[in-house]
């Protein structure tokens, strides 16, 4: 588009407050945005918006909208309309889906099959390991990993995705000029080679409270499923669960120990009809076959970036210390102690390779703390 449509759609999103729905009705009356843009009051009115925000419309910010068109024309972002091939393509099929979304990073990454990993933001440390683990296998098979960028399973989540060099995208609830948290800067960065940051908000919108459930509308809305890991029953991670059943889409949670307050919310989207979750196979088992058939509708520039995420849902392959950790492991029962003294790598290390290996089938855990290698790992 050129430069006067994009300016008039960055005015339509920051004053109008229109969704995609509304297009239909809009260009009845009107040939463009750059009409709508430049009406009247009385003309806005007309057609169907109300007072106020008419008047909002017809008075906007020059600074602010020339600020919002630096944005959009800097290398590596992108805003993206409801009308355009780019948007994607599941967010497309919501009920007042947004007009527009402001992306950076790999915009072709979001037209890949999701799958969004959502929590606690203060988890347990078995729950943060658990995020990761499963984002990282997840997205080894195949699966994007969209989150919300938040502290705990969030970060959890994107960081798995990314250690298994996949691809992860995360919805934010500001504009994409401000990181929240802050401390989330780095790995927002490193989201942005290998995924995507999305917003509904414009630039320069901060952080505030009502705004994180439109965001967790949109991790649900572009995911063919939610996975919930670890949540209290007031978590905010129930509402994403909640909009993503209410959206067509599957609902996974964790089951926890009954004496941890965390697993509360998982129980009670079981109890609620959530799909329970042991390990990353009932995840692919639903969800495969529907990620198979998005990756086959994919376009060719698409597909370079599906390449990142190996798309053919096998099975995790093995590096280098993974093999050794296995080797280690040999025939008996081992305990992460022993493992450590006969590899040599940090006990967290081997804590979460050991998870990843058990989600991937190859070893189990036995009772008394330890681990033993299955027939498949062998």
């Amino acid at each position: 588009m050129d430069e006067l449509e994009l300016r008039a759609w960055l005015q339509l999103v920051r004053y109008s407050r229109l969704h995609a729905d509304s297009l239909a009705p809009l260009f009845a009356t009107f040939d463009s945005p750059v009409d709508i843009v430049n009406a009247d009051v009385e003309a806005l009115i007309g057609a169907g918006f109300k007072p106020h925000i008419a008047a909002r419309l017809t008075t906007p910010d020059q600074a602010r909208l020339d600020a919002d068109m630096q944005w959009a024309q800097t290398a590596g972002h992108r805003f993206v309309i409801y009308t355009e091939r780019a948007y994607p393509r599941f967010l497309r099929q919501l009920h007042a889906a947004p007009l527009g979304v402001f992306v950076c990073g790999q915009i072709e990454s979001l037209q890949l099959p999701q799958l969004a990993i959502v929590g606690a933001r203060n988890p347990t440390a078995r729950g943060r390991e658990t995020a990761e683990a499963f984002a990282a296998h997840l997205s080894a098979c195949g699966l994007a990993i969209t989150s919300g960028l938040a502290a705990g399973i969030d970060g959890a989540a994107h960081r798995g995705a990314l250690r298994s060099k996949g691809v992860t995208i995360a919805v934010c609830a500001t504009g994409l000029d401000t990181v929240y948290p802050a401390d989330h800067r780095e790995l927002a960065e490193k989201i942005c080679e290998r995924g995507a940051l999305l917003s509904e908000f414009p630039p320069g919108t901060t952080v505030h409270r009502r705004f994180f459930p439109r965001r967790n509308r949109l991790i649900s809305g572009l995911s063919l499923g939610t996975l919930v890991v670890e949540a209290a029953l007031q978590s905010g991670s129930l509402i994403t669960a909640r909009f993503a059943a209410d959206q067509g889409r599957e609902v996974f949670a964790i089951p926890g120990s009954i004496h941890n307050p965390l697993s509360r919310g998982c129980h009670q989207l079981l109890r609620q009809g959530a799909k329970l979750v042991e390990d990353a196979a009932d995840i692919l088992v639903e969800l495969g076959p529907l990620a198979a058939l998005c990756s086959s509708a994919l376009t060719p520039a698409e597909l370079s970036v599906a390449a990142l995420a190996d798309s053919r849902f096998s099975t995790l392959p093995l590096d280098k210390e993974y093999k050794m950790l296995l080797d280690a492991l040999g025939f008996e029962p081992s305990s992460v102690d022993q493992l450590v003294a006969r590899t040599g790598l940090k006990a967290e290390e081997v804590a979460s390779m050991l998870l990843i290996l058990e989600l991937d089938g190859r070893v189990e855990a036995g009772a008394g703390a330890v681990y033993l290698q299955t027939a498949s790992g062998l």
